[in-house]
């Protein structure tokens, strides 16, 4: 430390408080990063390398990116998990004797950004926090661009649905527990001192923060692995973002059992937040329904999705809410159009909290608060019955409203200190020095004008640095005609630089009004962000407002869209569909394309439907959309149907397609039965089961007799008794039906005409035998040996009686006989297009065939 300079003394210092960050060090105009942190930034910012003496015989590694330029290569670092520490500059040059001192201002972490444009604007930002025990866990999570923060106590089984369904960009544990995340969720890990999850420390940190004496009127205080998750996610904000703090001010406390419940396997086999095939929006079932037109909207509605309803009433006063925009065109039409004018509101009450506004947001904000008038006047003077539930937030702020339009420019820029932003007749010595520099400004500009004539430069110009100040400059050809006054500054390579006393007398009066201007607006911004914090609350109600009309609203308009009906719920356990639809695959097909099916499952005599048939003829599209029908119509919206009575859902369990976790040591077949034994464990009478293909994954008999076995569980266990599509290849399971009471056969038509085979794709009841797996294996485009030659074999097995001794068999698959079966050169001849052939060419077509027949010993 002898040979380093004061410079590197200071970065040291700062960062070995923060050695999990990269170090954003500010120098002036850029924000350097040094050793290994410079050898990251360059590889992931792609910018360059270099080096910088900061000792004797002492080169640093080095990096830097320009401080306006901060917020995009921000996001790139935290978009791949890095964890960034903003050091500034708090003092100024002159002010303190020695180096400019220098501060972590903000840790920015992947789950504590509020910068809009590192934001996903119609999903939230989680950040969270678990406590685990062998058997249960505490879970706590908050978003603090938009205040939420909720906490709940869950068996560890349900953990994976959890973090799946919030799907957290960051997620905070001791330092003594890990986990394993699901496969598609890339969340950074972040360790914290195990003292922050004990049981007191935990509690006396919220008790702090709610300013409150016990825990019971949140609900959590028979919760204790929930507190420790909170209270330690509360240590590690006030590490990271100190200021964000404040805005958490309601805990909403849940359980599980609240909602239905779907495993990361459901939603994801579904298709609910993201299509299987290209991993994206388009394709799933949020991509059909996202017709919303706010930020605010869109991030309710996955919340919706992820949280289907298990409360009858509340589920109809969506769908109440829902049949009133479906009937009422023009009012769904209006408030869309109004709808799409509002700004995200809840976010930028944060970030008014925050003081991290900028003033062009508040000219959105006062856009929408005035948009907010007139959707109140359209539905809050007279609330239609219908929607009198979720307008109880949705208030006019005519006091807001004006303290933006007296305050604010109506075109400010992005940026403090040139005296746009604080509207004029605002306060009058802020005025006085706008025109201070306005008329600097405009005495630099004439003085350019007259030095030109006085002297008779014509490329003489006026100009500014950093470093040197305000300066005349005087190409090198004209330099003999510069006047004695002028006062050489900088000589550059084809001209000179000059100061005269009078430009240092302006450019004095210039930089003192330029910085007390900027003193002065940053102030009084900061009261006006003050007066507009009075009103957090009023403008949360009102975000939360306009997203449930947004949501429901946006129902109505999908289900208008695609005639989608009301589903109807009854207290019976049993689901009856009239030609139900699944909502992605119609999509993709066009309206009028996709055959419509009807199901009906009941506890008391269908409980479970064994369905049959080949692939590709459309069982997997009848399994899911029966699910997707039941979620769509739990969250309160309508559903594609013709009619549609069900009851409700407590959990649906899906058992669908062939995956290995190879970083557990699992094979595709032990993943599919710990799935399978999940589901078997955990369902109840009132759970959805869709099991497509079990045992598959191991040999014939020991295949079948699990499928039976499973399908014989679920019918007879008293506890189980869940609702079942058991989707299978066995053929043999159809005999179940014959002494099993509750299990009926179901299959997809098929209609064969000379040897051709076509998929009907609808259900209808009984059994089949066949598979159709060759004439599948002939779409796919298989050679056509393979496909004849799969024939032969299918032949062989289904008649053991014919079948041709092994030798046969075998010379047969080498030398492709005619006898009994059509060759190959049978084929080709067939194929032959006679009449086409000139004499010449049938000639030698008839060489050819005469030379492959010998060839093969014919």
């Amino acid at each position: 430390m002898e040979n380093t300079t004061p410079l590197r003394k200071q970065y040291l210092d700062i960062k070995k408080n923060y050695p999990e960050a990269i170090v954003f060090f500010r120098l002036g105009d850029f924000y350097e990063t040094f050793e290994e942190d410079a050898r990251i930034a360059a590889r992931e910012l792609e910018i360059v390398l270099t080096s910088r003496e900061m000792g004797k015989g002492l080169k640093v590694p080095l990096a830097g990116i320009p401080y306006h330029a901060l917020d995009n290569y921000l996001s790139r670092l935290i978009n791949k998990g890095y964890k960034v520490a903003i050091c500034e500059q708090v003092t100024k040059p002159g002010e303190t004797k020695g180096l400019v001192q220098r501060q972590v201002t903000r840790l920015v972490t992947p789950g504590t950004v509020v910068e809009p444009n590192l934001l996903q604007t119609k999903q939230n930002n989680f950040l969270l926090s678990l406590y685990l025990t062998e058997d249960s866990c505490g879970l706590a999570f908050a978003d603090i661009s938009t205040s939420e923060f909720g906490c709940t106590q869950t068996n560890i089984s349900e953990l994976e649905a959890e973090i799946s369904r919030l799907s957290p960009a960051e997620i905070i544990l001791p330092k003594n527990q890990s986990l394993n995340l699901p496969i598609h969720l890339k969340a950074t890990i972040s360790k914290l001192d195990g003292y922050y999850f004990e049981a007191d420390i935990a509690r006396e940190r919220l008790l702090r923060h709610f300013e409150c004496q016990n825990l019971s009127a949140y609900g959590c205080e028979n919760m204790p692995l929930a507190i420790s998750a909170a209270g330690a996610l509360l240590n590690y904000l006030e590490e990271t973002q100190k200021s964000s703090l404040k805005q958490l001010e309601r805990l909403s406390v849940y359980t599980t059992a609240d909602y239905m419940q779907m495993d990361s396997h459901t939603l994801s086999n579904l298709e609910i937040f993201r299509s299987s095939g290209g991993n994206s929006l388009k394709g799933s079932l949020l991509g059909i329904l996202d017709q919303t037109k706010t930020a605010m909207g869109g991030r309710l509605l996955r919340k919706f999705l992820g949280q289907p309803l298990l409360k009858q009433s509340d589920i109809e006063k969506r769908l109440s809410a829902v049949d009133y925009f479906f009937e009422e065109s023009l009012a769904r039409t209006s408030l869309a159009k109004s709808l799409g004018q509002i700004a995200d509101m809840e976010r930028m009450a944060n970030r008014i909290r925050q003081k991290t506004i900028l003033p062009r947001e508040l000219i959105s904000l006062k856009n929408s608060l005035e948009t907010v008038s007139a959707i109140h006047r359209q539905f809050g003077l007279m609330p239609p019955p219908r929607l009198a539930y979720f307008l109880n937030g949705l208030k006019p702020l005519p006091e807001m409203l004006d303290i933006i339009n007296k305050t604010i420019t109506d075109d400010p820029p992005s940026t403090l200190g040139d005296g746009k932003v604080i509207r004029a007749g605002f306060d009058p010595e802020m005025d006085k020095l706008c025109s201070l520099a306005g008329d600097a400004r405009t005495f630099l500009s004439q003085m350019e004008t007259r030095e030109r004539e006085r002297t008779g430069i014509k490329s003489l110009k006026l100009g500014y640095n950093r470093v040197f100040g305000y300066y005349i400059e005087i190409s090198n050809a004209n330099l003999g005609d510069v006047p004695p006054e002028f006062i050489r500054k900088q000589t550059l390579v084809n001209a000179e630089r000059f100061i005269t006393p009078e430009l240092k007398e302006y450019e004095n009066l210039i930089l003192n009004a330029k910085e007390r201007l900027l003193e002065m607006e940053t102030g009084l911004y900061e009261q006006v962000l003050n007066q507009l914090g009075g009103f957090y609350s009023a403008l949360l109600a009102n975000a939360t407002a306009l997203a449930a009309l947004d949501v429901l609203s946006a129902f109505a308009e999908v289900a208008v869209r695609n005639s989608y009906v009301r589903p109807v719920f009854h207290p019976e356990n049993r689901l009856d569909i009239r030609k139900g639809r699944h909502p992605m695959v119609e999509q993709g097909l066009g309206y009028g394309s996709f055959v419509a099916n009807d199901i009906s499952l009941s506890a008391e005599d269908c409980q479970i439907i064994i369905l049959t048939g080949p692939n590709m003829a459309g069982k997997s599209t009848y399994l899911k959309q029966t699910a997707l029908i039941v979620l769509m119509a739990q969250i309160g919206s309508y559903v594609p149907a013709e009619t549609a009575e069900l009851c409700l859902t407590d959990r649906i369990f899906t058992r669908i397609g062939a995956r290995e976790d190879l970083s557990a040591g699992q094979s595709t077949f032990m993943v599919e039965m710990v799935e399978t034994a999940s589901i078997l464990n955990t369902a109840t009478s009132r759970s959805l089961l869709i099991l497509d293909e079990i045992g598959r994954g191991t040999s014939t008999y020991d295949g079948l007799a699990i499928a039976q076995a499973v399908v014989e569980y679920i019918h007879s266990q008293p506890s189980l008794t869940a609702k079942t599509l058991f989707a299978t290849h066995y053929h043999e399971l159809v005999e179940l039906a014959s002494y099993l009471p509750r299990v009926k056969n179901y299959n997809i038509a098929v209609s064969e005409d000379r040897g051709e085979v076509v998929f009907l794709h609808k259900i209808v009841p009984g059994g089949v035998d066949k598979s159709y797996g060759i004439h599948v294996a002939k779409l796919a485009g298989l050679p056509k040996w393979v496909i004849k030659r799969a024939y032969e074999v299918l032949t062989e097995l289904e008649n053991p009686a014919k079948k041709q001794p092994k030798s046969r068999t075998c010379q047969s698959q080498l030398q492709l006989p005619m006898t009994g079966q059509t060759s190959v050169l049978e084929e080709e001849i067939k194929e032959l297009e006679i009449e086409s052939l000139t004499p010449l060419a049938a000639l030698n077509k008839l060489y050819e065939l005469k030379k492959k027949a010998e060839e093969q010993g014919l």
